[in-house]
């Protein structure tokens, strides 16, 4: 017997009630007391934290503006001077475009269409490289990284060109997130030489100005053992989940940890197993995954996304007073 619960439908319901055994009616002193968010791990480029107590609605509207309304900085227009490399003009132009830069969107303004050029609404970047024969090359080699000079052009080679006092107010100064992302190849005799202008933007205008490599959630995973498991069925239940799900302790299957369970449903191809285990969604539980690109850190953006959220709220409450008066 395997029962599948509220974890199917997981959409807010438009009236309490509608799952069985399951109180969904909402109270702002409910969602107060029983909303947490807890960090689970943390680096400088990721993090994952557990979002308990709240709705669908919320977990995927967070989700959507991480990836679509957070903005960052992104090239937008290149001027090329020179390109004799194999790559045409429009794909290396859209190549750059997709570095991702390392500097904080929320010291610029977006640039509007007829705006000039400012130190408040522009970044500028030089890149300026020739491929030339290496003289000192070992006589035998065939590598070109030894044959030529510059036969590869990584972020590392492109320069900022600060406008006006940027370098006074910028702290750190501006690059691109990695230095050894490749641009192109060039061959002797090849050589690029363009200015790239970088503006704020965000991610439904174009997918450059995602700050978010990734930004996902799943349910928690709650797995029921409805009967002992010893011995040989032991080990079989074990052998059905990912590593860490269910180990034995002092002879017996126990769920050790089911956040570690991928959704495998692997349990239900065993008739011996198949009736006697649960596999259920905690509905309210959500594991939440942000994976920046690099221009601000996971947890600033997360920050980003409620105050987003929350002007969104706010217009729409103007509105609705609008309406009602």
């Amino acid at each position: 017997r395997v029962a599948i619960t509220a974890g199917r439908n997981t959409e807010d319901s438009k009236y309490p009630g509608t799952y069985s055994g399951y109180d969904d009616s909402w109270n702002y002193a409910k969602f107060k007391n029983n909303f947490k968010l807890e960090i689970v791990s943390r680096s400088a480029r990721e993090v994952e934290f557990d979002m308990i107590g709240i709705d669908t609605p919320f977990a995927n509207a967070f989700r959507r503006i991480l990836l679509a309304e957070v903005p960052t900085m992104a090239v937008e227009e290149v001027f090329i001077n020179n390109n004799t490399s194999v790559m045409q003009d429009e794909v290396l132009a859209h190549r750059l475009g997709l570095l991702p830069i390392n500097v904080d969107p929320r010291l610029f303004e977006m640039k509007k269409k007829g705006d000039k050029v400012t130190e408040r609404n522009t970044l500028k970047f030089r890149l300026k490289v020739r491929c030339k024969r290496n003289k000192k090359a070992p006589t035998d080699t065939t590598n070109p990284d030894e044959l030529y000079l510059n036969a590869k052009v990584y972020t590392r080679t492109i320069e900022w060109e600060p406008i006006g006092e940027q370098k006074n107010w910028i702290p750190g100064g501006v690059r691109f997130t990695e230095d050894d992302i490749l641009v192109n190849v060039l061959r002797p005799g090849q050589e690029l030489d363009m200015v790239l202008h970088a503006v704020k933007g965000i991610g439904s205008d174009h997918a450059k100005f995602s700050p978010v490599a990734t930004a996902s959630y799943r349910l928690m995973p709650e797995i029921q053992l409805l009967q002992p498991f010893r011995g040989h069925l032991a080990d079989k239940l074990k052998g059905c989940f990912s590593p860490g799900v269910v180990e034995i302790v002092d002879g017996e299957a126990v769920v050790k940890s089911a956040r570690v369970d991928t959704g495998s449903r692997e349990v239900l191809r065993h008739s011996e197993l198949a009736d006697k285990v649960k596999l259920l969604k905690v509905r309210d539980h959500f594991i939440f995954t942000i994976e920046s690109t690099g221009a601000l850190e996971p947890l600033e953006l997360m920050r980003e996304a409620i105050k987003i959220l929350k002007d969104k709220c706010k217009v729409y409450r103007k509105e609705l007073d609008v309406f009602t008066t």
